[in-house]
């Protein structure tokens, strides 16, 4: 499967369209998300300068896992409202550590969980390969597993993993309802609920719900810290004391434990004091976003096209064209280098003949874009669609 931007930046059938768009996005006056992993490393170091204003830099740097990895677990705890968090280099090793501690405490290695997410598609078997669990896989539709289904699974299992948002589904997410009800289902099986939260920070706008009770369905939460904070990289668990206390061993065995991360955890500490207060607003503004795409998008002459979920559950949502990815890539690239207005930033996944997609993001830079901005955008990509 190919990597997706937000991820690792892979690539995109040529590495000189790949080339392309990364220069067209970096050149362009607008856009809808400058995302920070694909700006030059003077801009990343930058990121830095305001260390000061999240962290006394007089104090002595970490070395494993004390000081400012401290301060940033203490501050995820809180925001989380858990117990304890513990702070590890990436969420595919949270994820295993904290359903690993699970199997042992439950006695079942099954790991109940979508097919579409995260540890499935983009960890190389992980689970089964590295930490002797076992997935199981439940509904393939591209949602979240209803309670029925939870409740009336054929096999048996020892935690229930749920991604929110479902990435690869578009991002999407279950109401409060469902969700509870689904948290229910799983704990009449007396199994464990984990979430897997690496876009958790996203959610509160579409449950009306906060942080704390968000997280607090769950018996373990893992999060990043550069998928919706735009910090360097790193992840957090977080959960009860003795969970995460276990955990903290078994980063130290897969070799999680690493000498000093003060880079890192200052950016998710400025990403947490910067980013996470206006979440809720990018939310808000990708739905004017996706209406007014779906408006220029018809405007435009296309015979056919999806903007998916049509109200966006968070600030990324997916746009589906009739058209092999190559030749939207393309036309999406033009566009962008003739006007300087950058409406597809990621690149199109093929997904069948004469078929492809890409995922749209929303952040700070997307505020600036009035609802008629978009549309014209889309109505000019359209057009430029259809005749090429």
């Amino acid at each position: 499967m190919i990597a997706r931007m937000s991820d690792t930046d892979g690539t995109e059938g040529t590495t000189t369209l790949r080339e392309r768009r990364i220069a067209a996005w970096r050149a362009a006056p607008r856009v809808l998300a400058r995302l920070g992993f694909l700006a030059p490393l003077s801009e990343r170091l930058a990121l830095l300068e305001a260390a000061g204003t999240v962290y006394d830099l007089g104090e002595t740097s970490d070395i494993y896992g004390n000081g400012v990895v401290e301060a940033l677990e203490k501050r995820v705890a809180g925001l989380l409202g858990t117990e304890a968090a513990a702070f590890f280099p990436t969420g595919t090793m949270a994820q295993q550590v904290a359903l690993r501690c699970w199997a042992g405490r439950t006695g079942d290695p099954a790991v109940a969980l979508h097919p579409l997410s995260h540890p499935e598609v983009y960890e190389r078997n992980a689970f089964s390969q590295v930490s002797g669990l076992r997935p199981v896989r439940m509904t393939s539709e591209p949602r979240l597993p209803t309670a029925a289904e939870v409740r009336d699974f054929e096999e048996p299992f020892g935690a229930l993993m749920l991604e929110l948002p479902l990435r690869d589904a578009g991002f999407v997410l279950p109401t409060w309802e469902e969700l509870t009800e689904v948290v229910g289902a799983a704990r009449e099986r007396e199994a464990v609920v984990h979430f897997d939260g690496a876009r958790l920070w996203e959610c509160t706008e579409h449950f009306g719900r906060p942080l704390e009770e968000i997280a607090g369905l769950a018996d373990s939460v893992y999060v990043s810290f550069y998928k919706s904070l735009d910090a360097y990289g790193g992840a957090a668990l977080a959960g009860p004391a003795t969970l995460v206390e276990e955990a903290r061993a078994w980063r130290h065995r897969y070799g999680g434990n690493v000498f000093q991360q003060f880079p890192t955890a200052l950016s998710a500490l400025i990403g947490l004091e910067r980013e996470l207060p206006r979440l809720p607003e990018y939310v808000r503004h990708a739905r004017v976003v996706a209406a007014a795409l779906r408006e220029g998008l018809a405007q435009g002459g296309l015979p056919w096209f999806r903007v998916h979920p049509e109200v966006p559950h968070t600030y990324d949502f997916q746009v589906w064209l009739p058209y092999e990815a190559d030749v939207v890539a393309e036309v999406a690239i033009a566009a962008a280098e003739e006007t300087g207005a950058v409406l597809f930033a990621n690149h199109w996944d093929p997904k069948g003949p004469g078929l492809s997609f890409t995922e749209v993001y929303v952040r700070a830079a997307g505020l600036e874009w009035t609802a008629d901005d978009v549309r014209r955008a889309a109505e000019g990509f359209a057009r430029r669609l259809v005749r090429a």
